[in-house]
């Protein structure tokens, strides 16, 4: 998700009153395009909290000529005098936080605003070793899926191997999960460590850790490890839920920043190849402690076609030209990975299942410049499986594997929008494409993105 931002001024002129509380969440599987929507309202803002995800997640922002590649740390940070701010529901790669600080303040950003929960829970060496150990067990035991076969629910996930699904799966066990608060206090992380180590270390064996990885389980070496970054670290370490709460108090108003998409969500997306976490609305809640009820903006972000990185089912993929010509000009590589990503005409089915399910007070869509050129541009309005029609999403994997998209057909253009400046200056085909999206969705689009610049965006609010 490439972005730009110039004058902080745009969205907050057409922003609601500022002490209401926005959220941004993606409405497909992942790399919709939040990262410009979160730079786009960060500014009429307090505050931008990540509620959900860790590393696996990452977009680029552009200021002034600049890329900036974040994957933790909230694009709040590159707004000064704005907290950026890690909730407990992220999963913590303490290492991969001050990679990103130092890495921005190489250009010259004040990382002043970074505050990360010492209740969120951490990501230590020996969760990537088990994700990426798991991850070959599983292509090994199904060489089918891994070469490509359709996905029914038995082969590989697709992780990224950052270690957050072992993460989170020690977060729920309890025992021996280390916090970074823990990662100031040398006796309780010490054991932790012990108790983790005593579980991990059979386990990791039994799934092929090999002797070049021995340091990543030794309790000595790695309880130093952590305690160092925490020394790093503890200046931002804080009870983020206290901080949020009091800024509400005060009247201020927080950016509440979804990690994935929606259909990567562990309860509600297309199970099990899904991450670790609520994606979704709800997730606020629990990952930070704010309820949702003070949330009363609501912005779902897809794009006008779909992608998917790594393994599970998606009814509209395409193999062909077409699905070359997208990626191409979509630039659909992966910005944590760099892997090519799955593309396919819009699943409205999909997005209009994930619009319900966070409660969508409106749509941004993205991407729309990359479908100029098509003669004709499908969409995906319902599903048949096993000879029966469908007008409803199916968070399975194994009766979504089986779909066959019902598409309908819609007029094409050829006129670059890159410049385009108003919804109703849109080329006829393109506009109404956008107005039979919003018409499916019953929600309106609020925000048109042509481009990665700021200024390539039609704002409706």
């Amino acid at each position: 998700m490439t972005t730009s931002h110039a004058s902080a001024s745009t969205f907050s002129d057409v922003s609601a009153r500022k002490s209401a509380c926005s959220a941004v969440v993606g409405l497909q599987w992942g790399d919709e395009g939040k990262g410009k929507i979160v730079d786009l309202m960060a500014a009429a803002h307090d505050a931008v909290v990540r509620y959900n995800g860790g590393a696996n997640a990452g977009h680029s922002v552009v200021v002034s000529g600049s890329r900036y590649s974040l994957h933790l740390i909230p694009s709040g940070i590159l707004y000064p005098g704005k907290a950026a701010v890690i909730g407990n529901g992220v999963v913590v790669d303490p290492w991969k936080v001050v990679e990103e600080v130092d890495g921005l303040a190489a250009k010259d950003v004040d990382t002043r605003g970074l505050i990360i929960s010492d209740r969120a829970h951490v990501v230590l060496p020996y969760h990537k070793l088990e994700d990426g150990l798991r991850e070959d067990l599983l292509n090994r035991s199904n060489p089918a899926t891994a070469e490509g076969a359709p996905s029914t629910g038995s082969g590989n996930i697709g992780t990224t191997r950052r270690g957050i699904g072992p993460a989170y799966a020690d977060k729920c066990q309890r025992a021996g999960a280390v916090r970074m608060r823990d990662l100031l206090r040398r006796d309780a992380l010490r054991e932790r460590l012990s108790l983790s180590l005593a579980v991990k270390k059979p386990l990791l064996s039994g799934l092929g850790l090999t002797d070049a990885a021995a340091a990543d389980v030794d309790l000595n070496a790695l309880t130093d490890k952590c305690l160092a970054v925490g020394q790093r670290l503890a200046p931002m370490i804080q009870d983020t839920t206290q901080l949020l709460h009091g800024m509400l108090a005060q009247g201020k108003s927080i950016l509440f920043e979804g990690a994935n998409g929606t259909l990567l969500d562990v309860d509600h997306g297309t199970y099990p190849y899904v991450t670790g976490s609520s994606c979704i609305s709800s997730g606020i809640g629990t990952g930070t402690g704010v309820p949702t009820t003070r949330v009363s903006r609501i912005i779902g972000v897809m794009k006008a076609y779909t992608t998917r990185v790594g393994s599970g089912p998606m009814p509209t993929e395409l193999n062909d030209d077409t699905a070359h010509r997208i990626r191409e000009r979509g630039r659909e590589y992966g910005t944590t990975t760099g892997r090519p990503r799955r593309v396919g005409w819009l699943d409205l089915v999909a997005t209009k299942y994930s619009v319900m399910i966070n409660g969508a007070t409106g749509v941004a869509l993205t991407m729309l410049d990359v479908l100029a050129g098509f003669d004709q541009i499908s969409v995906c309005t319902a599903y048949e499986i096993d000879g029966k029609t469908y007008d409803y999403f199916v968070p399975d994997a194994i009766e979504l594997s089986k779909a066959k998209p019902v598409l309908t057909s819609l007029p094409g253009w050829t006129q670059d929008l890159s410049t385009v400046t108003s919804r109703d200056r849109l080329p006829d085909n393109a506009r109404k494409y956008v107005d039979f999206l919003e018409k499916y969705l019953g929600v309106p689009i609020q925000i048109v993105s042509v481009g990665p610049g700021r200024e390539q965006t039609m704002i409706a609010m």
